[in-house]
């Protein structure tokens, strides 16, 4: 699109995980790169961008609404070319094709480089429709521009793609491939570009981020990317997402302590807690594995703060094994807690297991872990009243002297904030250290100490 002096604009709609979110970004910064002009007004855009999750059934569907939500510019807006891209892209390519005639083009997961090409492709040829899939094990290319979509202090590092475990109950593997570790030179220079920009904080995810340089030829592995990546100056916080607990070796365990760096939190999801659904889920952990490594995780780190994602009304999941597992979740304490209830995906082992448990049945065993989980968060989030904590200040309340900001035990969009009083004027990005007055639930109140860098 060079030299064309027509300036096209392009929006995005990026649903799912954040894995999906850093694709996006990069599609944004292939097309910026490539001339088209980034708009946030769907209306008024002549390409579209849905970037899709099929993860579960509710993914599922709002993937589909949004596709013809955005559908409706084609007739009501500028839209000229309607893109759609991800998991679903990836699972259903020939229906959306098929039954949706307002998307021109479904771009699979390892095909999103060729996003500006496709763009132009449709935009200059009237009633063309593109469906452009590579081999589903296709290596990360490096290099590509991004445009954060983040705030500018933060942002999600894919360290590897694809994911080589079986659980039963997952499409993931189908749909992303097997596990591709990036190159730790890449990942360092990534983020060496994005610290010379502003981020202070980086956000390392994967589908196993714990497996990270497995299948490298080299001594690479997750403890020395946190290492190097410590060494860049700018970087205040690295938070480690998605890690599955048989891969939390001793030597990342000693690391996160020692490593001033390395927020004490870890996103560890473990689904169940009793053997007999781990087994029917093929996770490799089991009870009292699990048991083992939060004690260690704890012994280490007495202050380290514990996510976990559960998975209730999995087939067979019997009254005692979810007694088991409510009874996990009170012995064990998580500080942050997520519940899905259990998603029958075609394609996947679990969806053909008999014993499939019904809908009702899920949504009450959900509400009452989450019931639980509110009682646990409470008494934790009591326990941090008149402590010092450090924060970093993501916003403020309009006409209010109140900071909006997240501490180290807090991921963005997922976990706690802290409202911070404050009669200095703080902006977003800045590092602080907060006294803590108040709690409820699952919010913090506080108020500005000093500044922590």
């Amino acid at each position: 699109m060079r030299g064309n002096e027509v300036l096209y604009k392009v929006a995005f709609v990026s649903l799912g995980c954040d894995k999906n979110l850093v694709d996006s970004e990069n599609m944004l910064g292939l097309l910026a790169q490539e001339g088209f002009c980034l708009s946030s007004e769907e209306h008024k855009a002549d390409v579209l961008v849905v970037n899709t999750c099929c993860f579960i059934e509710d993914a599922k569907k709002e993937s589909i609404e949004q596709i013809l939500e955005v559908a409706r510019f084609k007739q009501e807006g500028e839209c000229k070319a309607l893109i759609v891209t991800g998991c679903m892209a990836q699972r259903y390519k020939d229906e959306i094709l098929t039954e949706m005639p307002e998307v021109d083009a479904v771009v699979g997961t390892t095909s999103y480089d060729k996003i500006a090409s496709i763009a132009n492709k449709i935009l200059s040829e009237k009633g063309v429709k593109v469906s452009d899939f590579e081999h589903i094990d296709k290596y990360h290319i490096e290099n590509l521009p991004r445009v954060l979509t983040t705030a500018g202090y933060f942002a999600y590092i894919k360290i590897a793609e694809g994911c080589d475990n079986k659980c039963t109950y997952c499409i993931i593997p189908q749909l992303r491939g097997r596990f591709r570790s990036r190159k730790q030179s890449q990942i360092l220079e990534e983020i060496s570009n994005l610290a010379s920009n502003g981020v202070t904080e980086v956000i390392l995810i994967a589908q196993d981020t714990t497996k990270y340089g497995y299948d490298l030829n080299s001594s690479h592995n997750l403890v020395t990317l946190i290492r190097e990546i410590s060494k860049t100056e700018q970087i205040e916080w690295i938070r480690i997402m998605y890690c599955y607990p048989e891969n939390i070796t001793d030597e990342l365990i000693d690391e996160m302590a020692s490593n001033d760096k390395v927020c004490k939190y870890l996103d560890m999801p473990i689904q169940h807690s009793s053997n007999n659904i781990l087994k029917r889920m093929a996770r490799k952990s089991r009870n009292d594995e699990l048991r083992a490594t939060i004690s260690k995780l704890r012994n280490v780190m007495p202050d380290i703060a514990l996510r976990t994602s559960l998975i209730v009304g999995f087939p067979n999941e019997t009254e005692e094994d979810f007694n088991n597992l409510c009874a996990f979740v009170e012995d064990v304490k998580f500080d942050r807690l997520g519940v899905f209830t259990y998603s029958q995906e075609e394609g996947t082992v679990a969806a053909e297991f008999d014993n499939q448990i019904d809908e009702d049945i899920k949504f009450k065993r959900k509400e009452v872990i989450m019931n639980l989980q509110q009682d646990i968060s409470y008494e934790l989030m009591q326990q941090k009243v008149g402590k010092t904590m450090k924060v970093l200040i993501e916003g403020r309340i309009p006409d209010e002297g109140v900071y909006i900001g997240r501490t180290y035990q807090d991921a963005p969009d997922v976990d706690s904030q802290v409202f911070v009083h404050s009669e200095e004027e703080l902006l977003s990005g800045d590092y602080i250290e907060a006294k803590i007055t108040s709690a409820n639930e699952y919010d913090l109140v506080g108020e500005f100490y000093k500044y922590s860098r």
